[in-house]
This record gives C-alpha cells, sequence and structure tokens, in this order.
C-alpha cells in the first residue's frame, strides 16, 4: 500500500515558482489566500496569509515580465512627438539620425542592403535596429511593417498596454490587486513585500505612475541609500519620457552599487537622447570595471553598427565571442559581414557553427542556401532553400526564401525559373520592392516597356531609400527619350546612394544632352 505524502502548501507553490510553473504556483496562492489570515510562519516576520500574497505577486509578474534592457522599440508617437531638443545637424559620426556614409569601409549599398534609415541590414533582428527615424510623418505612416526596413510601430506606449492587459487573462474574476484602494505609503515601509509589489505594478499592471509614487515613497523610506529602487525609478522616468531624469537616477544608483543592468539602462537613456559616443564612452568604463562583460561588449558593437562603422563593429564582436563562444548575434552578426565582403565559404562556417548549436529556423536555411550558392556548392544550396521554405512560419519569410531563389535562378541563367520565383514573392508578400525591381529588369530584357516602367514606379514608392529602382527608372525613361524623368529618377538615385559611379555618369550624360537644347 503506497504513502501519499502531502506537501505543505507554501512549500509546494514556492517549488511550482522556482520550476516556472507559474500558472499552478497562483493556483495554490490563491486557495491559502481564501483561508482565514492570521498563521504566522515559523522563523520569519510574516503571517502564511502575507507570504502567499508575495508570492502569488512574483508569479502573475513572471508570466508576463519582459526584460526590459532589450525591449525598446520607439514608435511613430514617440518620435514625431518627441519635445526633447536635440541638435538638428550633428557632427558626423555623433549621431545615430544621421548614419552618413560607411566610415569604418563596410560595403556599400550596392553590395549590402539598407534599411530606410540609411543603415546596413544587420545580421540579428532586434527591436532598436528595426526603429529608424523617418523626417516627417507622412513618410513614418508610409514605412512598411517588417523586419527588413526601419519601421516605427504606431507607439510603443500601446505595445507596453498590450503586455498590461495581460492582468484581464491571468484573473478572470478581475484584477488581482485593485490599485487604486492601495495604501502604498504602508507597503513602501515593508521592503520585502515592496519590492514584489513594484514588480507586479511595473509589468503586469503597467501603471506607471502609481509604480513611481510606490518607488519614491520606498526609496525615501530607505533614507535613498537604496540602489534598487533608484534604478526602478529610472526605469519608471523612461517609460514616462523624462530621460533627463531617469539620467540622474541611474548615475545615483550606479555611485552606490556598480551594476552592468544599471549601465545598460543608462546607456539605453543616452541612445535616445541620440548621443550614441556618451554611451560607447559608458560601456568602455563599464568595461574597466566589468572585465569581458559580454552584454558591454556587444552594445559597443551594436552602436558601431548603427553608425555604419561596421569594421569596428566586426571586431567587437568577434571579442563577444572570445568570451562567449555560443552568443548568437555576434556569430550571426559576422557571418553577414563575412557574406556582405564577399567571403560567403567563411560567412559559411559562422551560419554552420549556429547550426550545430541547435538553432534551426527558416532564416539561418536561407543564409545557409545563399552562402553555398555563392561559395559555388550547388549541391546543398536548393536543399537548404528547400527546408527554408519547409520551416517558415509566415508569408514575409516565404517571400524571403522565394526571392533568394530567384536570385539562384538568374544566377545560373534561367530567366523563367526567376520569374516565376519574383511572381511567387509578390503572391506571399505584395510589398516586396526588391521583387518588383528584379521584375521590371526581366520585363525590360523582354521589351515590355510600360510594365517595366510600372513595377520600378513601385518599387520606388514601396522603398524610396533603395537607389536600384530610381536607377533603373532613369535608365528606361532615358532609352525612350523621356529625359526630364529620367533626370528626376537620377536624382533621386544619387541621393540614395551618392557614391554611385553609373548614377553619376547618367546625370553628366543628361546635363550635356539639357546644355545642347
Amino acid at each position: 500500500m503506497g504513502l501519499e505524502l502531502e506537501l505543505e502548501p507554501l512549500f509546494q507553490a514556492w517549488s511550482y515558482f522556482r520550476r516556472r510553473k507559474f500558472r499552478q504556483c497562483a493556483d495554490v496562492c490563491s486557495q491559502l489566500l481564501e483561508r482565514p489570515p492570521g498563521e504566522q510562519e515559523p522563523d520569519s516576520e510574516y503571517t502564511v496569509f502575507q507570504a502567499a500574497w508575495s508570492l502569488k505577486t512574483r508569479a502573475l509578474t513572471e508570466m508576463v515580465y519582459v526584460d526590459e534592457i532589450d525591449m525598446d522599440q520607439e514608435g511613430i508617437a514617440e518620435m514625431m512627438l518627441d519635445e526633447n531638443a536635440i541638435a538638428q545637424v550633428a557632427r558626423p559620426g555623433t549621431s545615430l539620425k544621421l548614419p552618413g556614409t560607411s566610415q569604418g569601409g563596410g560595403p556599400s549599398p550596392a553590395v549590402r542592403p539598407v534599411t530606410q534609415s540609411g543603415r546596413p541590414i544587420t545580421g540579428f533582428v532586434r527591436p532598436s535596429t528595426q526603429s529608424g527615424r523617418p523626417s516627417t510623418m507622412e513618410q513614418a505612416i508610409k514605412t512598411p511593417r517588417t523586419a527588413l526596413t526601419a519601421r516605427p510601430i504606431t507607439s510603443a506606449s500601446g505595445g507596453y498596454v498590450r503586455l498590461g492587459t495581460a492582468s484581464m487573462l491571468t484573473n478572470p474574476d478581475g484584477p488581482f490587486i485593485k490599485l487604486s484602494r492601495l495604501n502604498l505609503a504602508k507597503y513602501a515601509q515593508k521592503p520585502k513585500l515592496a519590492k514584489a509589489l513594484f514588480e507586479y505594478i511595473f509589468h503586469h499592471e503597467n501603471d506607471v505612475k502609481n509604480a513611481l509614487d510606490l518607488a519614491a515613497l520606498a526609496t525615501e523610506h530607505a533614507q535613498f541609500k537604496d540602489w534598487w529602487w533608484k534604478v526602478q525609478i529610472g526605469k519608471c522616468y523612461y517609460r514616462l519620457g523624462l530621460y533627463r531624469e531617469a539620467e540622474k537616477q541611474f548615475k545615483s544608483a550606479l555611485k552606490q552599487q556598480d551594476m552592468v543592468d544599471t549601465i545598460l539602462y543608462l546607456a539605453k537613456v543616452y541612445l535616445r537622447l541620440d548621443q550614441p559616443v556618451t554611451a560607447m564612452n559608458l560601456f568602455k568604463q563599464g568595461l574597466d570595471r566589468f572585465p569581458g562583460e559580454v552584454t558591454l561588449i556587444c552594445g559597443i558593437a551594436r552602436i558601431y553598427e548603427e553608425m555604419n562603422n561596421i569594421s569596428s563593429a566586426a571586431e567587437y564582436y568577434k571579442d563577444v565571442l572570445k568570451q562567449d563562444n555560443t552568443h548568437v548575434e555576434a556569430i550571426a552578426c559576422i557571418g553577414s559581414n563575412h557574406f556582405y565582403s564577399d567571403q560567403p565559404e567563411i560567412a559559411l562556417r559562422f551560419y554552420r557553427r549556429l547550426l550545430q548549436m541547435g538553432v534551426y529556423n527558416c532564416q539561418l536555411f536561407n543564409n545557409l542556401g545563399l552562402c553555398c550558392f555563392y561559395a559555388q556548392q550547388y549541391d546543398m544550396t536548393l536543399s537548404s532553400f528547400e527546408r527554408a521554405l519547409f520551416l517558415a512560419e509566415n508569408e514575409e519569410e516565404t517571400a524571403d526564401v522565394w526571392y533568394n531563389l530567384g536570385h539562384v535562378a538568374v544566377g545560373i541563367g534561367d530567366l523563367n525559373l526567376a520569374y516565376q520565383c519574383f511572381k511567387l514573392t509578390l503572391v506571399n508578400n505584395n510589398d516586396y520592392a526588391e521583387a518588383y525591381n528584379n521584375l521590371a529588369v526581366l520585363e525590360m530584357r523582354k521589351g515590355h516597356i510600360e510594365q517595366a516602367r510600372a513595377l520600378l514606379q513601385t518599387a520606388s514608392s514601396l522603398a524610396p531609400h533603395m537607389y536600384e529602382p530610381h536607377f533603373n527608372f532613369a535608365i528606361l525613361s532615358e532609352k525612350v527619350g523621356d529625359l526630364q524623368r529620367s533626370y528626376t529618377a537620377a536624382q533621386k538615385s544619387e541621393e540614395a546612394f551618392p557614391g554611385h559611379v553609373d548614377t553619376q555618369q547618367l546625370i553628366k550624360q543628361l546635363k550635356q544632352h539639357f546644355a545642347m537644347l
């Protein structure tokens, strides 16, 4: 006859919490909270009721917890309604808004595609690389919502609200804690309960104002000596868009306690204030105190990458790999840098390393297929793309694979296959400017001038930051004798890529034509 051991309920809830079974943990705590309060927990100043309450708040927080350090999406509202005064004409190399030309000898836009904000596409999709600053409201609204371009989402604050609505899901009877009835001053005097409550209000309920009030009372109770509360106040100020106040709090916290997280939060503030050089210096000072800290080295590499200094970024990513040889972001970025620097064989080694580490997704096989093709390992190319198509999770990913297959078809000279691949790209993603451009080139080869012109106009309206559609339209218009349109398109092409020699020659030719008239 088997004996069934009955665990003490609070211990069982704690066990669930440690095993990250937050739903079960919250349920056990709810049962404990329904009992009459008052039992004292042995060897503790808290009652069982308080212990269960604290554990349940932590479990509910963990269910919706998002790391604030990497969660950095700047929406249209934040960009266009930003009241922080920032230098309009910054010196070259000191601003993320004006990335300028490639300072570090990285690949030009002729080789490496760029995002709408003028930065080269990185090897790893991060929230911060997806947002770029549009110059006008109209351009911001027109921006396509894909990871390939700088994409302002409608509002970052809206994203936080959607995260906060998880409170409706986790408790069908309504919110677990009614914030309007809380006496924050009472909780601020109990540091252990206050910290759990703050995280619950900040992450689960997404009520930044109440969280800030609680943090201000708690830091006052701690006589301004607790660095943790200062960091939390800084996070609240950052969410509210008060970047200078957030900077003061993070600096004050760093004076009391040196923490890598605080350095990362402070760097986020500087990047939002468009001060990449200050952020970089902060990371370097951090590395003096925390030598070999991967997140700090990675932070420097990201800033260099965003400022178009690709070679310096690659050096720092290599330093990351010296400390942590399984860092996916560093491996992917170095791999993409080698690929665009015309070294597909070396890029292939980096992507194979990711495969060995267990990364198994559409993007990786897509990149492997391209590397195999350019490294002339044709036997592997099609099987990699087949696997990528099989693993594609949405239509955008499928479109990417068909687009690359179109390039492979052009490379082997099968233009009919290329035409079909580009058509399939557009079936899956109707906003794919590169596919419109390439289809237009194939239509031009067939002599279908009007179709080619329509496709190029579509491509240039979808992606004004790309120089190819403008240049192709200029060439096409010049051939049919429409010199004025050709000149306008050539100027747009030069604006998108000032160093493009063919565009400069075309403009020179057209100016000579106009001078002769």
